[in-house]
């Protein structure tokens, strides 16, 4: 997941990116016995639902993110080969390296994306319930906005050194190894995780391990969009169908509402990936934030800002479906709620 870490409710959720979400709705005098009381919402089978819907998504898609991002870092230097269309990038690199191509960079997709997501449902799940606890009505979607932003600021918060301090280089390692375009082997700059991650280190220090770090820190917004959205379609279709809130809905159901929530977060945000992947592409240098959005604008306008979109999109859409989809089944599973 690259869970990618708003809008609505914005204020609130700024405002709480210093506090916690206990200290704005209670004060700080509450703050200790509220956090408990948040602690008894905290499910660990949350987090291995959200866990194995990230891996298996992830090991099922992970091409689609190699050419997701190979088309966002496209910016003409000769040295990148060029692709005609999705499609035939995926020839190509077939033709080439066959799977292991298509494939490289996967170890750390697995590790950042089954983290993010175990995290971002364990936290999310539990705020949920905590701002849900001692009340007769359902959450509106501004306050699952909140709740999905501030499972953000948790996740970043309790888990600081793997969400921010660790997860960012994995990030990095991962778009390194899918961006080395060399099909012999032997002439790879890096042979893997551990070895990108070693080498980021010892030519490009602590800041090279963090190239992308800031906007990734835009991926709070996104989660937090897609999950007002699903939450808010599920409600409005068990309101449809006359059943309780949290009532158990169909596949199709899970499916077709996690589609439209991701399109809908991806289509608001999708630029600050391409600036991510740029900052970390070890092919060009860029000082800064500003100065890829300067190159970008001034070489390849509003277009650039939005390569890699469609191979996103394709990519995105069933990696959100199945996600979600294992999440829901294996939470319930495990929390001995299926029926």
């Amino acid at each position: 997941m690259e869970i990618g870490c708003c809008d609505a409710c914005c204020s609130a959720h700024l405002y709480a990116s210093s506090r916690s979400v206990i200290y704005l709705l209670f004060g700080e005098e509450r703050s200790t016995a509220s956090l408990l009381r948040l602690s008894k919402h905290i499910k660990y089978e949350n987090l291995a639902a959200g866990l194995s819907g990230g891996v298996i998504s992830t090991m099922v898609l992970h091409p689609l993110d190699l050419i997701k991002i190979r088309f966002a870092v496209s910016d003409g230097l000769k040295m990148r080969p060029q692709y005609d269309g999705m499609v035939h990038c995926m020839k190509t690199i077939w033709k080439l390296e066959g799977i292991r191509g298509l494939y490289q960079g996967v170890t750390p997709n697995i590790w950042g994306a089954g983290a993010s997501w175990g995290l971002y449902f364990l936290f999310y799940n539990a705020i949920k319930a905590y701002t849900q606890e001692g009340r007769q009505t359902e959450l509106s979607a501004g306050e699952h906005l909140v709740s999905a932003a501030e499972a953000g600021q948790y996740e970043k918060r309790a888990t600081c050194i793997l969400t921010l301090c660790l997860t960012n280089p994995v990030w990095v390692t991962k778009t390194r190894l899918v961006l080395q375009y060399n099909a012999d082997p032997s002439r790879k700059q890096y042979k893997g995780m551990m070895d990108a991650l070693v080498k980021i280190y010892r030519h490009e220090g602590i800041p090279g391990l963090y190239r992308g770090f800031v906007p990734g820190l835009v991926g709070t917004s996104h989660a937090a969009l897609q999950f007002m959205t699903y939450e808010w379609l599920k409600r409005e279709q068990n309101k449809y169908k006359k059943m309780p809130s949290e009532s158990l809905l169909s596949p199709l159901e899970y499916i077709t509402m996690a589609a439209i929530s991701k399109i809908f977060a991806v289509a608001v945000t999708y630029p600050y990936q391409v600036v991510r992947a740029r900052l970390q592409d070890q092919h060009n240098n860029y000082s800064g934030i500003v100065d890829v959005i300067r190159r970008t604008w001034s070489n390849e306008g509003i277009e650039g800002f939005y390569k890699g979109m469609i191979p996103n999109l394709v990519r995105v859409i069933p990696a959100c479906c199945i996600t979600f989809l294992v999440f829901e089944n294996v939470s319930r599973l495990l929390l001995g709620e299926y029926h």
